[in-house]
């Protein structure tokens, strides 16, 4: 069940540490965010040493559906209105920023780059789509709204962002990574300061890695003693499948329902995205997309299918910036809520100016020490209460909550926070950081 970026794609490899190591800023995670993050360290002189618990891009990067848009559903309408004109405006740019970063680096490589027009679509209210266009008119953005789309059922509408972009994001890294300083196979177990005061990481192998800054760029903050990231995220899977003999969609289309599909092309294919649910509950996953493809592309053919994991935050905005008041020299980047391309690159520009103090206009827009009083916090609240009081054997080891055998991807899934693993007990998905002992289910 891997995704179709992993065909054909050599990525460089990197040494394990087998060292104790010293460095100026530690990144911990070689997703998207981390290899971006040390790419611009890099640029700028500055020492550091990423560390991957794998094989860099192995988890959410590699399962992506690649879309590069600062069209994230319907969040202007709801920004403008929960904190404001200003902050609308700021996220917005900070998006088309990162979109147009990542035209200046694509230029020339072969990642299969193409500017697309975004659309947000509903199948049953325009009035969604007419109040986002609304925000995004007083913001000063252009947005069209139309009736005509390529997808093969009738919709009430869609709003369109033009000269977005889409792509290959194993081929960009790839040609991206090559020379930086990342030690893969590297799993980052431990914080402590030594008496000293001095910031240290230890690895699974008992390697210290002693650092003055890091950046947490590990899908979701592994770190539980601060910044309380274990309640204000969530973590959400879908499904992607890649047809063959489907229609060409020229697009890139998302439901604004977050039950409903995502549909963008790649070369003679179109991937179909969804089937989504709370990690650790139950969803349609693929059969909910292969039921849509045989209703509505009978000629198609599947040849790949995948699932991702995404972070899903409090009020639809990433945590990006100072990882808490008592780590002001770490800094992290999740709750990217399904939009991870873009929020990668607007994370690791905002986080290399922070880290080398630069100000950045957009830190604010992205303070992960923000108000946390949003409904689904009483969710994330009562979900990990539940099932910290199930009655099971099997425990989570991240925080102890019980978790649940997910049948159609065979493995052990825990609802509180994301966590999975394999059948045999190897952790898949953080924020658990170890190995799950698992005999039969």
């Amino acid at each position: 069940m891997d995704s179709i970026w992993k065909k054909d794609v050599k990525l460089p490899e990197f040494p394990e540490l087998k060292e104790d190591k010293k460095t100026e800023v530690l990144i911990i995670g070689g997703g998207m965010t981390g290899v971006l993050c040390a790419y611009f360290l890099q640029e700028r002189g500055v020492d550091y040493m990423l560390a991957e618990a794998e094989k860099i891009c192995s988890g959410t990067t590699g399962s992506t559906t690649a879309k590069i848009t600062a069209q994230h559903s319907l969040i202007y309408d709801k920004i403008l209105k929960s904190r404001g004109l200003e902050t609308a405006a700021m996220y917005l740019h900070a998006n088309l920023d990162a979109v147009e970063r990542f035209a200046e680096l694509c230029a020339g490589v072969d990642c299969d780059f193409e500017r697309k027009t975004s659309y947000v679509y509903s199948v049953d209210s325009l009035t969604k789509l007419e109040k986002e266009a609304d925000a995004l008119a007083r913001i000063g953005f252009y947005s069209e709204l139309t009736d005509r789309t390529e997808l093969p059922f009738p919709v009430a509408g869609a709003l369109a962002f033009n000269n977005q972009a889409q792509f290959n994001p194993l081929k960009f890294v790839a040609s991206i990574a090559s020379g930086l300083k990342i030690r893969e196979n590297t799993r980052i177990t431990e914080f402590l300061q030594t008496e000293k005061g001095e910031n240290m990481a230890i690895t699974d192998r008992g390697f210290r890695i002693k650092y003055k800054k890091a950046i947490f760029a590990a899908h979701f903050p592994i770190n539980n003693k601060h910044g309380l990231y274990f309640l204000k995220l969530y973590q959400h899977r879908s499904y992607v499948m890649a047809l063959k003999g489907a229609p060409k969609i020229h697009g890139m289309y998302v439901d604004e329902n977050k039950k409903g599909l995502s549909f963008r092309g790649y070369e003679d294919m179109l991937l179909l995205g969804g089937g989504s649910h709370r990690t650790g509950k139950k969803g349609g996953d693929w059969q909910e997309l292969r039921d849509f493809a045989g209703m509505y592309y009978p000629d198609s053919k599947e040849i790949a299918c995948w699932a991702t994991q995404d972070c899903m935050s409090l009020d639809g905005v990433p945590y990006i910036g100072v990882y808490s008041k008592n780590m002001p020299e770490c800094f992290v980047a999740s709750g990217y809520n399904k939009w991870g391309m873009t929020s990668s690159m607007v994370a690791a520009m905002l986080l290399a100016d922070m880290v080398t103090e630069r100000e950045n206009p957009y830190a604010k827009v992205f303070d992960p020490s923000r108000g946390m009083i949003k409904p689904q916090l009483l969710v994330n609240g009562c979900e990990a209460v539940k099932n910290l009081l199930t009655p099971t054997a099997k425990r989570c080891p991240h925080m102890g909550c019980a978790i649940k055998w997910n049948v159609t991807e065979q493995t052990w899934d825990c609802p509180c926070h994301g966590s999975r693993f394999d059948k045999e007990g190897k952790v898949l998905d953080n924020p658990a950081n170890g190995n799950l002992p698992v005999k039969g289910k």
